[in-house]
């Protein structure tokens, strides 16, 4: 090996080097060798939980999850906006809790899980694999609110809690 060819492999361990720094653990683990065959998550239909987005990925910083309902069984994914808001991402439901029906819906039986499926604004379609896409509920605006539905659920608390007080 000539001097010139050192000289040209130091720059070019130099320019990998920082190329790599400057990557995602993501884009580093595309980069390697197997990187490309890597199958996305949830593509596969292998998992526990079929997959429900309702907000794109790219709108969030950060992500948390939070169990819903009976545990392990219902999650939502919330993202963090760079403006300080949180949202819905997506919902994780366990598949023991629902199915896929003939046109590619996802469905279920249980109580909880409808409860979750019906809030969406359109029934769960199937993307690929065990991710679905629906759309988050309608935002309400301010000025419209409370809702009709807002002051019948404090009314049904309000009665509630004095039933409670009583017992």
């Amino acid at each position: 090996m000539t001097q010139k060819q050192r000289e040209a492999a130091r720059e070019n361990i130099k320019k990998a080097q920082k190329a790599w720094q400057d990557m995602t653990s993501r884009q580093r683990s595309l980069s390697q060798p197997e990187g490309s065959d890597r199958a996305d998550v949830g593509t596969k239909g292998e998992g526990e939980y079929y997959r429900v987005i309702v907000r794109p990925k790219n709108e969030f910083t950060s992500f948390r999850s939070h169990d819903v309902g009976r545990d392990g069984h219902t999650l939502r994914l919330s993202g963090h906006r760079s403006s300080g808001s949180w949202a819905t991402h997506a919902w994780l439901i366990h598949k023991d809790d629902s199915y896929v029906d003939d046109q590619g819906y996802l469905r279920s039986d249980r109580k909880s899980t409808q409860k979750v499926l019906r809030n969406l604004r359109t029934v769960p379609r199937r993307v690929r694999g065990d991710i679905f896409e629906s759309k988050p509920r309608k935002n309400v605006a301010e000025k419209d609110k409370p809702t009709a539905a807002q002051q019948r659920a404090r009314k049904e608390n309000i009665q509630k809690a004095q039933q409670a007080r009583h017992h």
